[in-house]
């Protein structure tokens, strides 16, 4: 013969309502949201945290997982024992994480596989100042025929400064592909936060590529507040 076991039960709405203590051990579900909660004896339904559901993380401790935090809150991320936080709400949607995505902590012997990057495709042709904003992408592309020689400023975003963005000791990585038709032009000047920095070179960089893509490779390296050393590289692509 068959037993059924059943625990109380009722929508997250009306526990709210009732807001009942539980026994000891005694077992609340909630029909819609699927939460179960696990009385104490003496903490009110309201008061009393939920163990772990469906969706829900609040509590969970891994020694190489996560630890605590609950679905909307900020959650501990180890990943071979190094430890960063997840900030906000984050999902993990075919292996990406959404905004605003890891902050602090550092990922170290992880190996990275099909790492994809973001190119900032612009159908526009290179002259003036360009704000090369790294929040968008580290990759920039302009695919018309550049115009003139131009300025390139790195900046984080409109709003917040490479300086912000960077720690002492932090380095960045960036791109610049500037598509030249017969007559060549190439970024005669380069900017940090709007100040001019010169940037070292293997070989001295005074014009670009006739009826080429010139690829400027640029690792920018903090070395303290608002100083920077620069390092410049220029590729033909024909």
């Amino acid at each position: 013969m068959s037993s059924i076991i059943q625990v109380k039960r009722g929508t997250a709405a009306g526990w709210t309502s009732a807001n009942p203590t539980l026994n000891a051990g005694e077992i609340g579900f909630e029909t819609d949201t699927k939460k179960i909660k696990v009385g104490d004896g003496s903490t009110a339904w309201t008061s009393l945290g939920y163990t772990v559901t469906d969706g829900d993380i609040s509590g969970v401790t891994a020694g190489s997982g996560l630890t605590g935090g609950g679905n909307s809150g900020s959650v501990t991320l180890a990943i071979d024992s190094t430890v960063a936080t997840l900030t906000g709400s984050q999902t993990l949607t075919d292996k990406t994480l959404t905004s605003p995505g890891i902050t602090g902590g550092t990922l170290v012997n992880t190996v990275v596989k099909g790492l994809e990057e973001d190119v900032n495709v612009v159908a526009s042709a290179a002259t003036g100042t360009i704000n090369f904003d790294v929040e968008t992408a580290s990759i920039w592309y302009y695919t018309s025929n550049a115009s003139a020689n131009h300025t390139l400023n790195f900046r984080y975003n409109s709003s917040t400064s490479l300086n912000t963005a960077l720690a002492v000791g932090d380095a960045i990585t960036l791109v610049w592909l500037n598509t030249n038709g017969a007559t060549a032009y190439y970024p005669n000047t380069i900017q940090i936060d709007g100040n001019a920095v010169t940037p070292k070179v293997p070989a001295a960089i005074s014009a670009g590529n006739a009826s080429s893509i010139d690829a400027y490779l640029f690792t920018i390296i903090k070395t303290a507040s608002a100083t920077f050393t620069v390092l410049e590289t220029q590729t033909k692509f024909a």
